[in-house]
């Protein structure tokens, strides 16, 4: 497998919409461990932008300007839609570069194997940036479990939900389900992912999809899932973007106690907003969005983990090192994907 050297990881992100610009550039640009070198965008508008941000990086209008640089380059982020995954990270990995995939991985399973395979033959590493693993409500959540604060776990619910009839503004609009369209798909694979993160392997599961937008071929704009853990607990994950009245974030019951917390996790907000990974508020949560633990009538308010989505790049540097593991195992990705395709192939 190949290791990088001690130097900054000489990084390109592909793309500059949310994904790129508020998420993968700024973790990037604040990590001493990494360099920002090659941002590729097509939009005129986009690369002013990243310019104007990052101005040691050399801003490319297509992939092939970019591969034309991988020898001066170890690791490629794709903030792309999922249906330009398979064969940009195909492409990277044969130059000899490291690849993070965004969330969603693919639009297949079989795509999925096949970059997992790939990269083993190439000799790279391949993740996927599963950023919900470090939401301050999710790690605060996780250490309440291990702790044991809530007895045995009997059911877990979450949802991702917000008032948006207009859409999001970008590929998710109009993505057919063949095109990794859908928000069971888009969202589902940081929900599940959660579940599966917290309770275990899935046994059994169950969905039901509903499209209440413009898409023809049915690609979901409302999703539920039921799943079955191995662990006996019972998931029950929501995600709409087109809900008047949202439902709480986290609702989880044990033997012992309850655990609910309202509202999304601050990170993203605060990214795009301009505020640095480095500032010392960042990733902390308020005092008024913290989540409640007990029983009715008697729950007290659990200070928040502090959200780390810099800790993906963290991992990855020292995995890229030799020095760790990799943060996001992409097999385990591939899992949610197949979890996924059987919902679809049912719902």
């Amino acid at each position: 497998m190949r290791h990088v050297a001690a130097t900054p990881i000489r990084t390109a992100v592909v793309g500059f919409g949310v994904s790129g610009k508020v998420f993968h550039a700024p973790l990037i640009a604040a990590d001493p461990d990494y360099s920002l070198d090659v941002i590729v965008t097509a939009d005129p508008t986009r690369a002013a932008e990243a310019t104007r941000l990052y101005p040691q990086a050399r801003v490319v209008p297509a992939p092939e300007a970019l591969f034309a640089l991988a020898g001066d380059l170890d690791l490629v982020v794709l903030g792309t839609p999922p249906l330009t995954h398979f064969d940009l990270a195909s492409t990277a990995m044969a130059h000899g570069l490291h690849v993070v995939v965004d969330k969603p991985f693919v639009t297949t399973s079989a795509h999925g194997e096949g970059l997992i395979s790939k990269a083993s033959e190439a000799g790279v590493q391949l993740t996927v940036f599963q950023n919900r693993r470090w939401d301050a409500d999710f790690l605060t959540l996780k250490k309440l479990l291990g702790e044991g604060a809530l007895g045995e776990v009997r059911s877990f619910e979450s949802r991702f939900e917000w008032w948006r009839p207009e859409g999001f503004g970008n590929w998710r609009d109009t993505a057919s389900l063949a095109e990794g369209g859908g928000i069971l798909h888009d969202l589902g694979a940081h929900l599940i992912d959660q579940a599966v993160q917290l309770c275990g392997a899935v046994e059994e599961s169950y969905g039901e999809t509903a499209n209440h937008g413009p898409h023809p071929d049915g690609a979901d704009t409302e999703a539920f899932v039921s799943l079955l853990h191995e662990s006996g607990v019972r998931s029950r994950l929501w995600m709409n973007g087109m809900a008047a009245q949202v439902g709480p974030r986290f609702h989880v019951l044990g033997s012992r106690a309850g655990y609910t917390k309202w509202g999304l996790d601050h990170q993203e907000p605060a990214l795009a907003g301009g505020m640095s990974p480095l500032d010392p508020s960042y990733g902390v949560e308020p005092q008024d969005a913290w989540g409640v633990l007990g029983i009715d009538g008697s729950t007290t308010s659990v200070p928040a983990e502090t959200g780390a989505y810099p800790q993906f790049y963290a991992q990855l540097a020292a995995a890229l090192r030799g020095e760790g593991s990799l943060p996001v195992d992409p097999a385990e990705s591939l899992e949610v994907l197949r979890t996924i395709e059987k919902i679809h192939a049912f719902a």
